[in-house]
């Protein structure tokens, strides 16, 4: 069993002066591919050598499986480690770069090691490169020597750091892929952190959100996405990021009024939301989250809507992107055959099933889907 479980785990640099992972809980299930995001400085990366053993916790727990590793050396943990600058030996052959890990971390006798070599090259279709030196070889390539490499050991726990962060927008896609198949035919417990959203949310069995060395939401992408927990999570998931508006809200039963600098709103809360934090609900400071592609265009004016002008507009091939002239940097995602222009003025509304509101202190999210529940972090 590759089990992980990550309890209380803290890192703390300069005497406890600079935090850089708050007390975090995580539970990885054997064989789950778990990728952890956030932006530069979240701790991310911190946690990743903190699970390889390459870095040591300030306190909390570590465990792989049923075995405690907290105070484990790194050399001593069944973790293969893919790094974001391949980590290749420029001296040795592809071969041999993926030979070394084992000569230093098993008994296998030479013939053996060799012959797993072969096979997990064969896997990787890079069994023609095996005599060849790091310099030969294009990064697609570099970055499949480095994932043979971590392969071949047959770890319990995959740990990945930013490994396609070097790659072409092209590559990228066909590795993350390539990632993907390895880890469904191995089976093996995977941690990926990377920076990019997109790649989180594809990629992973669950998301793991960090901002501040602090644990922000977790889940299934599709539940974090849809029901962010707090304003920071729904601006950093989803590209473009989700517009939001300073409101002010009058609750009246199951209605909502909110009101802003660009127009006045009103919700039916029952039809769209399950209860939760109605009765805190008081006139006070809200922010308003509606996603781009839940924005739409409408011909005449309605109760809830606003007539804005079109700053610029970037097309995407199926879409285009309205940057709209609100009080706030605010985006619409409409169809690419809706011909505008940047000047033109436009009426755009949304349904309040797809709506927001975040505590203007907390950030914390008010009301959640009924369609889903997230799965808040504690």
């Amino acid at each position: 069993m590759s089990r992980v479980t990550v309890d209380a785990l803290r890192k703390e640099y300069d005497a406890g002066s600079v935090v850089a992972v708050n007390d975090l809980d995580l539970e990885i299930e054997d064989g789950e591919f778990v990728t952890v995001v956030g932006p530069s400085g979240c701790g991310k990366t911190t946690t990743l050598r903190m699970l390889s053993g390459l870095e040591q916790p300030t306190s909390g727990r570590i465990e792989i499986g049923d075995e405690d590793v907290t105070d484990v050396h790194a050399k001593n943990r069944d973790v293969a480690m893919v790094f974001q600058n391949y980590a290749l030996y420029p001296h040795k052959t592809v071969s041999e770069n993926m030979e070394f890990g084992l000569r230093m971390s098993t008994d296998l006798s030479k013939d053996e090691r060799e012959e797993r070599v072969v096979e997990t090259a064969e896997m990787m279709d890079i069994e023609d490169l095996l005599d060849d030196k790091p310099d030969e070889l294009s990064g697609g390539q570099k970055q499949r020597v480095a994932l043979g490499r971590a392969i071949v050991r047959e770890p319990d726990l995959f740990l990945f750091d930013e490994p396609l962060s070097n790659l072409d927008a092209k590559l990228r896609t066909s590795m993350r892929a390539e990632i993907q198949r390895l880890q469904n035919e191995l089976g093996i417990t995977a941690v990926y952190v990377t920076h990019d959203q997109h790649e989180a949310m594809t990629m992973g069995d669950r998301i793991v959100i960090l901002n501040g060395g602090k644990l922000q939401q977790q889940g299934n992408p599709t539940e974090v996405y849809e029901n962010p927990v707090n304003k920071f999570v729904g601006g950093f998931i989803g590209s473009p990021s989700m517009n939001f508006i300073d409101v002010t809200v009058e609750p009246d039963g199951d209605q909502l009024h909110l009101t802003g600098p660009d127009g006045e709103f009103e919700f039916d809360l029952s039809a769209a939301y399950v209860s939760g934090n109605e009765d805190e609900l008081e006139s006070s400071r809200y922010t308003l989250g509606i996603r781009p592609e839940n924005v739409s265009v409408t011909e005449k004016s309605t109760p809830n809507s606003i007539t804005a002008a079109i700053d610029v507009v970037e097309p995407v091939g199926s879409d285009n992107f309205l940057h709209l002239d609100v009080s706030s940097e605010f985006i619409a995602r409409v169809d690419s055959d809706i011909d505008l222009e940047p000047g033109d003025r436009v009426t755009i509304t949304f349904d309040e099933s797809d709506i927001h509101l975040f505590d203007a202190e907390t950030g914390r999210n008010v009301f959640v889907r009924e369609r889903n529940v997230p799965t808040i972090a504690s």
